[in-house]
């Protein structure tokens, strides 16, 4: 007896490759030039598959963003802040991994791209906000507020304020390319971050850590 074809199997496949041809595309045309049309052509499916699932460009774009943090690693990374009990380890580990990321040509383009993307279009920035940014930003607060309770950050400590402060030069020197970025850079960053928000009466380095970052 002839098996049926696996629909579920088969529509795995064309959403992947939907993705795929999603990321590869805006990272070679940029999103202003994407459409709909050319991702159903670079796929191999027609565009009204592509309708079905999602409603604009927009929207594939956001799923492809998802999907490429995923392959990159940052699914299973944000699926738990690093908490050895050393703050500044734990930040520096998830910051040279971001760094790594950043700097692999696989992601960077398309990574590029979506940046640009959510920029000019707030339905998918709004969109890539709530589902992907936020979501990691909770996660370094989360495990600043455990610092701030176990007394290593002053209890004023506003941790959104310091997860800003630890991202945003980092997403600077990426998106303007002004220096390179390095663990280096990292690591010096989050000394200087975390020494601005110590508890006075725990200075900042702990006499083991490196002062020149």
């Amino acid at each position: 007896m002839t098996k049926s074809p696996d629909a579920t199997r088969r529509s795995d496949r064309s959403r992947r490759a939907i993705l795929d041809a999603a990321l590869a595309l805006v990272g070679e045309v940029g999103y202003n030039k994407l459409t709909i049309e050319a991702i159903a052509a670079r796929a191999g499916v027609g565009k009204q598959t592509i309708y079905r699932w999602w409603p604009s460009k927009a929207a594939v774009l956001l799923d492809a963003s998802l999907s490429l943090a995923g392959d990159a690693g940052t699914e299973a990374q944000w699926t738990g802040f690093p908490d050895t009990g050393d703050l500044a380890a734990d930040l520096k580990s998830v910051l040279r991994a971001t760094v790594d990321e950043l700097c692999d040509e696989k992601y960077e383009a398309p990574a590029r791209a979506l940046t640009a993307a959510g920029a000019t279009d707030p339905e998918l920035g709004a969109r890539f906000n709530e589902r992907l940014l936020e979501p990691q930003l909770a996660l370094y607060e989360t495990r600043l507020r455990t610092a701030r309770e176990a007394g290593q950050l002053a209890p004023d400590t506003d941790l959104r304020l310091t997860v800003e402060m630890l991202l945003g030069p980092l997403t600077y020197r990426w998106l303007l390319r002004t220096q390179p970025l390095t663990h280096a850079f990292t690591d010096a960053l989050v000394d200087r971050v975390l020494g601005g928000v110590a508890n006075v009466t725990a200075p900042w380095p702990p006499p083991s850590g490196n002062p020149n970052g």
